[in-house]
């Protein structure tokens, strides 16, 4: 491993929160020094057309918005590592990160690692990806207007995956695996009395299928009372089954809620370290966007540097 590496600021992850609070922390004076991590660029790198970024009105794709903020960064004094964080120790100051080439002392710390959506871990989920297969209907509803698509799970999220999707599609059908939903009294309500959603009960997803373009246009379900299956034709599949925030490595150093994200202070970006900050997917379980992503990771910068301001004053 080479040599100690200090900063005032350290980032890791480098989705649209990262690369945000690295503009912002550069600009500042605090010659950030930012890990991309295993996935650089986080989710939007995976992404196709994106639509609903300020400033773009023709679109944008989501690897290209990625390097722009990237580069912007970097215009500042930022140094950037492509490399995951496997250590960390916040038990004093100056804090420490290791990967598995450096170790850097930093005065204080953004997280903004993000979240990673839940698929059903079946053959042809990565193929389709941005190929009828989405898991995220705000981002990518508008790409299905007038088609008929379907959303899988029964808690609240699914349930509110499937009513926006009512606004562009032409058949919206909710899939749940039992005969009761999970979601909440109020959402499952909703749901049940939706005009425009329809709900499939005891069906799971089996498989998928994808015509001459590479592009989702059906879906295998299982009965989960009788076994039988059934392939029905379809152009979408959003999966709503949940996110789990990428956090495995602060367990039990910073407080999470019960599914993993991190807990922040109202208001602000503060976690139950001082000094240690975060922002983006990593602690938003409502919104999960690039632009609120990008609008906390301004936030983690300013609180740092304010914060190092206070500790030195």
């Amino acid at each position: 491993m080479s040599e100690i590496e200090t900063t005032k600021v350290a980032i890791i992850g480098s989705g649209p929160a990262g690369w945000t609070a690295a503009i912002y922390a550069a600009r500042a004076n605090m010659a950030p020094i930012i890990f991309e991590g295993l996935q650089p660029g986080g989710q939007l790198t995976i992404t196709t057309e994106v639509e609903n970024y300020p400033g773009f009105p023709e679109g944008v794709q989501g690897p290209d918005l990625m390097l722009q903020f990237k580069a912007q960064a970097m215009r500042f004094d930022t140094t950037c590592y492509s490399e995951n964080i496997t250590k960390v120790d916040f038990s004093s100051r100056p804090f420490k990160i290791w990967s598995e080439s450096r170790e850097v002392q930093a005065e204080t710390i953004i997280i903004a690692t993000g979240a990673t959506a839940k698929y059903l871990g079946l053959p042809g989920e990565e193929q389709y990806y941005n190929k009828g297969i989405s898991a995220c209907a705000t981002c990518d509803g508008f790409f299905f207007r007038g088609k008929d698509v379907i959303v899988i799970g029964g808690g609240d999220s699914a349930v509110e995956e499937a009513t926006f999707l009512t606004r562009f599609c032409n058949e919206v059908t909710l899939v749940h695996r039992r005969d009761e939903l999970r979601a909440s009294k109020i959402m499952a309500k909703r749901a049940l009395e939706h005009e425009s959603l329809k709900i499939r009960w005891n069906s799971s997803v089996t498989g998928y299928r994808g015509d001459e373009n590479g592009v989702v246009c059906a879906v295998v379900f299982k009965d989960t009372v009788t076994g039988e299956e059934e392939e029905v034709a379809v152009q979408g599949v959003f999966m709503g089954i949940g996110h789990k925030p990428n956090t495995e490595i602060f367990d039990g150093i910073l407080e999470m809620d019960e599914a993993g994200y991190l807990v922040t202070k109202a208001n602000n970006t503060y976690t139950n370290v001082d000094g240690v900050f975060a922002c983006g997917d990593v602690q938003d379980t409502v919104y999960r966007q690039a632009i609120t992503a990008s609008g906390t990771g301004c936030m983690a910068a300013i609180d740092a540097e304010r914060w190092l301001e206070a500790q030195e004053s």
